[in-house]
């Protein structure tokens, strides 16, 4: 089993994470290759709270160009982690 602190790699603070934080849901960057059971395994052991849902995106990296040279940043999973009533997720 893999450790809760490696397959939550950050809490995202982005505007729409913001926004999705309202309706009681949170951005996560997670490992790649985490699947939706061990995400919300990681964010109830780490955070205290009950998980109700596990939404998750692979995000493609994007070309970019550092001199002549074209080059890709890295491919990145989120996810996007729905919490029961009641429960939240302490940003401060």
């Amino acid at each position: 089993m893999k450790d809760s602190y490696v397959i939550l790699k950050t809490l995202l603070r982005t505007e729409k994470g913001a926004v999705l934080a309202g309706s009681n849901k949170y951005l996560f960057s997670v490992q790649k290759d985490a699947n939706k059971i061990e995400i919300k395994r990681a964010v109830e052991g780490i955070y205290k709270v009950k998980v109700q849902d596990v939404n998750t995106q692979v995000v493609n990296g994007k070309l970019k160009k550092v001199r002549q040279q074209i080059g890709k940043t890295p491919d990145w999973k989120k996810a996007v982690v729905t919490l029961k009533d009641g429960h939240k997720i302490d940003l401060a």
